[in-house]
C-alpha cells in the first residue's frame, strides 16, 4: 500500500492553511481547492474571472510539479463559480490550459467562496504520467 505524501510547493509561508495543498498516494495526486491567491495570500485579479482562473490553474500546476506531474496528467477537475453568468470567461481560460479537453469536469454554482473577492475555486485529481 502506498503512503500518502503531503505536497505544499509554497512552504514555508507566513500563514499556512490547516490542510495540505495536495496529497499524493502512489501516482494519484489530489489537489485541494485553489482560489486566486498569490504566495502571500493576496487576491489576484479582483473582479476579473479570467485573471483569477489563470492564477488558480498556475497554483494547481505548482502543486502538480512538486509531485512530479503536469497539467497533462489531470484526469478530473471540479469547479465552483459564484456567478454563472461569467462561466464563459472561466471556460475560455480552461480551454487554453486544457486544449485537448482530456479530463472529466464538473462545474458547480455557489453563492460564495471563502472570501467574497474570490470568483472561482478549482479542485483537481491527477495521475502522474497519465498524460504522457
Amino acid at each position: 500500500m502506498s503512503k500518502k505524501i503531503l505536497i505544499d510547493p509554497h512552504a514555508p509561508r507566513t500563514k499556512k492553511p490547516p490542510f495540505a495543498m495536495g496529497v499524493q498516494v502512489g501516482d494519484t495526486i489530489y489537489v485541494s481547492g485553489h482560489v486566486s491567491q498569490d504566495e502571500s495570500g493576496n487576491v489576484v485579479g479582483e473582479d476579473d474571472m479570467a485573471a483569477q482562473t489563470r492564477q488558480v490553474f498556475a497554483s494547481i500546476e505548482a502543486v502538480l510539479a512538486k509531485a512530479g506531474a503536469a497539467m497533462e496528467d489531470v484526469v478530473k477537475i471540479t469547479t465552483y463559480i459564484t456567478d454563472m453568468s461569467r462561466y464563459a470567461e472561466f471556460s475560455a481560460v480552461r480551454a487554453e490550459v486544457f486544449p485537448n479537453a482530456g479530463m472529466a469536469s464538473a462545474t458547480v454554482a455557489c453563492t460564495e467562496l471563502v472570501r467574497p473577492e474570490f470568483l472561482v475555486e478549482v479542485e483537481t485529481i491527477a495521475v502522474r504520467g497519465s498524460g504522457a
